[in-house]
């Protein structure tokens, strides 16, 4: 589904709406929700909806385990980690049980033993067997103006990964790891929503959705989901292009 937005205060209120219907339907069926956190500035705005008196009571948060989509290879305090910025807005103001948040251990700077360590985290609290994957309730992603999503960035080695449920991505243009879910992990969730804003996104947005399909140089492409929902939430400015 796409759905556009004539600005982003309509964006997050209707992706923390859809956040709540999902967290409620997986609650009542499961007993649990899980979802996949992603970084940036809309994911942030959609936090603070989230944790604010319009939403805060709507889910039950002791029943909501969260993990992350990606991280950048900076310790947990560090400004531009993707923990610190959901910590700030989202799992500070509810308090948020710290056994309910599962980060990449990244104030260990060694980039293999970081993902290694997610993964058996990922896979012990799914109870998975060996080549089972993950099944997020929801994953949120966001997408660069390069067309990357999580840390897949453009022509790298991640892209190719089939097996494993998390990577180490060595991103050369930003001289740095990243850490990162990988597609089988992506597209065996049962929801993902894209959030997308900014005007410098539409062009590359157009190709995504609607030129030809080439993932290796527009990572988010790739996202396609087995058995799922797809929702693209794009604000009014970055569709600007689209037919």
């Amino acid at each position: 589904m796409v759905k556009i937005f004539p600005n982003f205060e309509e964006l997050n209120f209707f992706a923390a709406e859809k956040f709540v219907e999902i967290a409620n339907k997986a609650i009542e069926k499961n007993g649990q929700f899980t979802v996949a956190l992603a970084g940036g500035s809309t994911p942030k705005s959609v936090y603070q909806m989230l944790s604010s008196d319009n939403f805060k009571d709507q889910i039950d948060w002791k029943r909501v385990f969260f993990f992350f989509g990606d991280e950048r290879n900076v310790p947990p305090d560090d400004a531009e980690s993707n923990y610190r910025m959901a910590n700030e807005n989202l799992f500070a103001p509810l308090q948020i049980s710290d056994e309910n948040i599962f980060r990449w251990q990244t104030e260990s700077n060694d980039p293999k033993k970081i993902a290694e360590d997610y993964e058996v985290s990922v896979a012990v609290f799914f109870a998975l067997s060996e080549d089972e994957l993950p099944r997020f309730d929801l994953i949120l992603l966001g997408m660069g103006e390069d067309g990357h999503t999580a840390s897949l960035f453009p022509f790298t080695k991640a892209l190719k990964e089939s097996k494993k449920n998390v990577a180490v991505n060595w991103v050369e243009k930003l001289n740095t790891n990243r850490l990162t879910f990988t597609y089988p992990t992506i597209n065996n969730a049962s929801n993902v929503i894209f959030l997308i804003g900014s005007e410098s996104k539409a062009e590359v947005l157009k190709e995504i959705l609607e030129g030809e399909y080439q993932p290796e140089k527009y990572p988010a492409q790739a996202v396609k989901l087995n058995d799922g929902d797809l929702f693209w939430l794009i604000e009014r400015q970055a569709a600007r292009l689209l037919n």
